[in-house]
């Protein structure tokens, strides 16, 4: 059986080796959603330098990392693209690199991801701040039994979204000129889209969002004390909000529109000391 702990020491402890730069942040790029972050001291490279299980691809995920430097001061390991639960990964393959990267000394997770609206004062193309989520995945990261020093085996998820990064984003995204809104997300399995009564009920519960990703890595690192910013890219209105079928191609198109406005939205937050309660 496969023991996450060796795996997570072996993954330091190679990093180590290499000489690379201890992130401070630790960003992830959704689908459609990556973005040069500029100033690369490493990649981008293949994911599967850094995982000790094998890659499985998917139509429009990248799966590379790249070390970047918003500033001379603030490496940030930027992964673009992310593993997926309905890419029969378990918890502990989902969440490796948070956990990889929280065990080098990265203080904050900032995620983006596209989503489905469910809102109907959304429209494809927005961007919204996640304040909370609904688990609708089956899945959780910390099942099992996991080593007492990455954190608490009943963590609070009460601010799970930090309320003050979020204030952070909301003032800088103002700053930009970028409308920024907020929301609740829920998350599925997947890979299938959801059907209309699945969104009804989505709705019922509170959900303005849902997608497929995201609420496991943020269990996982709010689980080792890292702090989380995360936001969606409304990349189209769900099954009975949209009177058009849905399909994956638009969701990747919808990220590509949006990339200047992630991009420019991102390099605001890396660069401003603030984000990491610096002067």
């Amino acid at each position: 059986m496969t023991n996450p702990q060796k795996q997570l020491e072996g993954a330091v402890e190679a990093w180590q080796k290499r000489g690379w730069p201890i992130p401070k942040v630790l960003a992830v790029a959704g689908s459609g959603l990556t973005v040069d972050l500029g100033n690369s001291s490493y990649g981008p490279a293949p994911l599967s330098e850094i995982l000790p299980f094998p890659v499985h691809g998917i139509e429009g995920h990248p799966h590379a990392f790249e070390i970047v430097h918003p500033t001379p001061d603030r490496p940030v390991l930027y992964l673009r693209g992310r593993l997926h639960a309905y890419q029969d990964y378990d918890g502990n393959e989902v969440t490796f690199v948070v956990r990889l990267a929280r065990l080098l000394g990265a203080e904050l997770l900032l995620m983006s991801n596209a989503a489905g609206g469910l809102n109907s004062g959304y429209r494809p193309g927005d961007l919204v701040l996640i304040h909370d989520h609904l688990n609708l995945s089956g899945r959780n990261p910390l099942l099992g039994s996991l080593p007492r020093e990455w954190g608490p085996q009943f963590p609070s998820m009460e601010n799970a979204y930090d309320s003050e990064l979020r204030e952070f984003a909301l003032a800088k995204a103002h700053e930009l000129g970028i409308p920024l809104q907020q929301g609740v997300y829920s998350s599925i399995l997947g890979p299938c889209f959801e059907t209309p009564a699945e969104i009804r009920m989505l709705r019922t519960l509170g959900a303005d969002l849902s997608g497929m990703s995201t609420v496991q890595e943020v269990i996982a690192a709010r689980h080792m004390g890292m702090r989380c910013l995360c936001m969606s890219l409304v990349a189209n209105l769900a099954a009975g909000v949209n009177p058009e079928p849905l399909n994956h191609e638009e969701v990747l198109e919808a990220g590509r529109a949006a990339a200047t406005k992630v991009k420019k939205l991102w390099e605001g937050l890396l660069k401003d000391p603030a984000l990491l309660g610096e002067k």
